[in-house]
């Protein structure tokens, strides 16, 4: 039976469509100039938008455990009240049984991305191929507090105010049917000083995601999205989150050249170490005057390259964190791939990497979980309905 307040929440979800832009909006002010942008993101479509859009500049993640006694038609309640609040919120209106209307603001480019994790799939079948927990690698120390999840919510705007009002909104929604089992917050910069979109940092000082495949592109579409396995996947994608922590204090012991090695790339632009812009190929023949490869063959650069890895591609994302506990302050990467088939593509690279890669003496794996993530919906829709409905 559809409550009132399921009831208000689909109403509002349809609603919205007209009010939602599909693009970019730019006001021109006349004292600047420069145009400021101004982005309310289509919640409607094909695909969920928070896959292919840039990492935002905040964002947190939320792993949920689901009620003992949850079963499929409870995951279909929650997918249409956390469908209405997606269309609410990205669009600036408050969600339906907002306690905090006013903080429901339009123009930050919110997003926000849901995943199902494996047990999902005991209530459901119609599990996705290669959607099982990651083993444990060499290099691991996972922490259950950063670990596993049955549900997933990402939400990404620009503002951090945001963030917060929408986690607190689809906590609220999913009372009745589970609860938060991890949540990790982060950041990131992908605008460069002349306000131009750029890749973006982590707190090594490295350029990270360049050899991402370009959004929209035939590689892409292979790379990312699902066309094949459960009829209600096809146009989803596996989303794999790696807690990653930094020793920063012996990553600056090294020197500049010595970091540099082990990346394979330059860290003034991200160029490779055989090259002089970012996006230049890798040229892993070259040597320097004493016969060694200039891209050492432990360097990340040479092993995460697709030709070291029978073509295999992902689409990775980063957020940096820190996380105090007293004076005490952890650094760190929540690492984000996606891609069609998990233990297809990310698992041999994962494996290849773990093995041999210079990275790993300043990195640590203290948290991972994965995620089935559905395809978008339509006005009138909502997520998960071909699997759920």
């Amino acid at each position: 039976m559809t409550t009132r307040r399921q009831f208000f929440g689909l109403a509002g979800a349809a609603a919205a469509g007209a009010a939602v832009s599909a693009g970019a909006v730019v006001a021109l002010d006349k004292d600047q100039p420069k145009p400021t942008v101004a982005r309310v993101i289509d919640p409607y479509g094909d695909h969920q938008p928070g896959i292919s859009s840039p990492a935002p500049k905040h964002a947190e993640l939320v792993a949920f455990t689901l009620r003992k006694d949850a079963d499929k038609a409870a995951l279909g309640r929650l997918m249409r009240l956390w469908s209405s609040d997606i269309v609410a919120l990205g669009s600036g209106r408050p969600a339906p049984g907002d306690t905090a209307p006013e903080l429901a603001i339009a123009n930050v480019a919110l997003t926000t991305t849901v995943g199902f994790g494996p047990r999902v799939f005991t209530l459901t079948g119609n599990k996705p191929g290669g959607l099982d927990d990651l083993p444990v690698m060499k290099h691991d120390r996972l922490d259950p507090a950063w670990s596993g999840g049955d549900l997933l919510v990402m939400v990404g705007p620009d503002d951090a105010v945001s963030v917060v009002h929408a986690v607190r909104r689809l906590v609220a929604d999913a009372k009745s049917f589970a609860t938060p089992l991890w949540r990790q917050t982060g950041f990131w910069n992908g605008t460069g000083s002349d306000g131009q979109p750029v890749t973006g940092r982590n707190l090594f000082g490295q350029v990270d995601g360049t050899g991402n495949p370009a959004v929209g592109t035939p590689e892409f579409e292979s790379t990312v999205w699902s066309s094949d396995g459960p009829d209600w996947f096809r146009g989803g994608t596996t989303l794999v989150v790696r807690r990653i922590r930094m020793n920063l204090d012996t990553w600056d012991e090294l020197t500049r050249s010595e970091q540099e090695r082990a990346v394979g790339r330059k860290l003034s632009n991200g160029a490779p170490l055989t090259g002089a812009a970012e996006h230049d190929e890798l040229d892993l023949e070259a040597q320097d005057s004493d016969g060694r490869p200039v891209i050492a063959e432990n360097a990340h650069a040479r092993l995460s390259h697709p030709t070291e890895n029978d073509g295999r591609r992902i689409f990775r994302k980063g957020l940096n964190y820190v996380h105090d506990s007293g004076a005490a302050r952890e650094s760190g990467l929540i690492f984000l791939s996606h891609q069609a088939d998990v233990a297809g593509q990310f698992l041999p690279l994962l494996m290849r990497l773990d093995a041999a890669d210079a990275l790993n003496e300043w990195t640590t794996t203290i948290g991972s979980a994965v995620f089935a993530l559905p395809p978008g919906f339509q006005a009138g829709g909502w997520l998960g309905e071909k699997l759920l409905g």
